[in-house]
């Protein structure tokens, strides 16, 4: 799966919190241990097996809070004892340091990113130079919107730091994405559905490199 686990710190007040726990939390419970840090917050992109499967070993350690979009629980329809349940633009305070959830669906419908300052971890929404599927709950309709509004608020500046290990460097600024991202390149939503849909996954190989706008066109003609 090539899974990225986070840990945000928050320098001032000792606390953690984890994204997205899944396969290698034993040695992201070593790091916080190491940094001398306590684990209150889970946070969680989306529901997808691949990056929840941990959760539980986190909260046998801690007594940590669950945090998932409202969208994305009713998703999930698990039983979660007492998450904490947002909305797009809700902040997530860890100790002095503000986590702002938004909403990006598509990939699920729940699936959201969250933003620290200038960095954004954005799960399976967006890789470098990829994108999540949507064949376990999601919308190519939908993801076409989301991606489209992100291109248009986001800052080139802002560093990307996505859900997979599935390119040749783990992160990336957005302006890279908007020149090398083939899912940023089509402006029309029948090309970007036929080929998140159909096209994609018979053409590209992980690692992911950078495509241009022709680059991107000439895959969805040939494809034809």
């Amino acid at each position: 799966m090539n899974n990225f686990i986070y840990l945000i710190e928050d320098v001032a007040s000792k606390r953690a919190a984890i994204v997205d726990p899944a396969w290698d939390v034993p040695k992201m419970l070593e790091l916080s241990e190491k940094q001398g840090v306590t684990i209150t917050d889970i946070l969680l992109t989306h529901s997808h097996p691949d990056h929840i499967n941990g959760v539980d070993a986190v909260l046998d350690k801690y007594d940590a809070q669950l945090h998932l979009s409202q969208p994305e629980s009713e998703f999930w329809g698990a039983e979660l004892g007492k998450p904490s349940l947002h909305y797009g633009g809700d902040i997530i305070q860890l100790g002095e340091t503000e986590i702002e959830m938004l909403h990006t669906p598509g990939h699920t419908p729940g699936s959201v990113c969250y933003q620290i300052d200038n960095e954004l971890i954005t799960g399976d929404t967006m890789f470098v130079f990829g994108c999540g599927h949507c064949n376990l709950g999601g919308d190519p309709n939908i993801l076409f919107d989301t991606l489209r509004h992100m291109k248009d608020s986001l800052p080139a500046s802002m560093i990307i730091h996505p859900g997979h290990n599935y390119s040749d460097k783990p992160t990336s600024t957005f302006g890279e994405q908007i020149e090398g991202n083939p899912f940023l390149h089509f402006d029309k939503r029948e090309d970007f559905v036929e080929f998140r849909t159909n096209v994609h996954s018979r053409i590209r190989s992980t690692p992911y490199q950078s495509v241009s706008h022709e680059q991107a066109e000439r895959m969805l003609k040939q494809a034809d």
